[in-house]
């Protein structure tokens, strides 16, 4: 034997990998409290000015929907639009939160190969 292990995978290639399955079980533990986390959020889209809001998890899961009563005299078609609005504008918010908690839960990973 040569000293440096099997096949020239040494040991300081063993530390390395065995750090890298640590980092990643962190990530993993992290993940799915982030995943109990996201579906207890509740983020408010709106439109309107305030007349339509759409509340969802963060992980876009709808929850409920507001409608102001000055919205509904505005009729159908427009109350139509202040809705979708309203629900695009909280899955924009809702995506951008996911997308936040996730970078924070991976930054300062070096995992070798990626």
């Amino acid at each position: 034997m040569t000293g440096k292990g099997f096949g020239g995978f040494g040991l300081g290639k063993m530390k390395e990998l065995a750090d890298a399955f640590k980092k990643a079980q962190q990530v993993q533990e992290g993940a799915k409290r982030l995943q109990e986390e996201l579906e207890q959020m509740e983020i408010q889209g709106e439109s309107g000015g305030g007349l339509v809001k759409v509340i969802v998890s963060g992980n876009q899961e709808p929850k409920r929907v507001e409608i102001s009563p000055d919205a509904l005299a505005q009729g159908a078609d427009l109350l139509s639009d202040l809705v979708t609005a309203a629900m695009k504008d909280a899955y924009n918010k809702s995506t951008a939160t996911m997308r936040e908690r996730m970078e924070d839960l991976t930054s300062g990973l070096e995992l070798p190969g990626f």
